[in-house]
């Protein structure tokens, strides 16, 4: 599976980059791509390129903020969870998404 994400946190500094780090960890440990662009104290980090957001089977939001770009998204299913969540149980979230993707897809063909 191929996700795009964007982290951001109330405070933009530690949960932003652990939710990244986890969710880094989880996809490789599952076989999945994932680029992660991060929204935090110091700005956007590691921007999706449109190539990346096109390419995608789904996008992440692990957010607990407002963020920007959210409308490059539009074209692909979109999931949006808290950072704590991420934080917390990332393969498992990243297993129910890939669940619920598949479900999607079957039920449009």
């Amino acid at each position: 599976m191929k996700i795009v994400c964007v982290c951001a946190c109330t405070s933009g500094i530690a949960h932003t980059y652990l939710a990244k780090a986890k969710l880094e960890k989880a996809a490789k440990e599952l076989g999945d791509e994932i680029h992660v662009e991060t929204q935090g104290t110091i700005g956007t980090e590691n921007a999706l390129t449109p190539e990346q957001i096109a390419e995608a089977d789904v996008a992440l939001l692990a957010v607990d903020i407002a963020t920007t770009g959210n409308e490059r998204f539009k074209n692909i299913p979109t999931v949006k969870v808290g950072t704590s969540l991420v934080v917390k149980a990332p393969k498992q979230l990243l297993k129910k998404i890939e669940e619920e993707v598949k479900e999607r897809k079957s039920q449009k063909e």
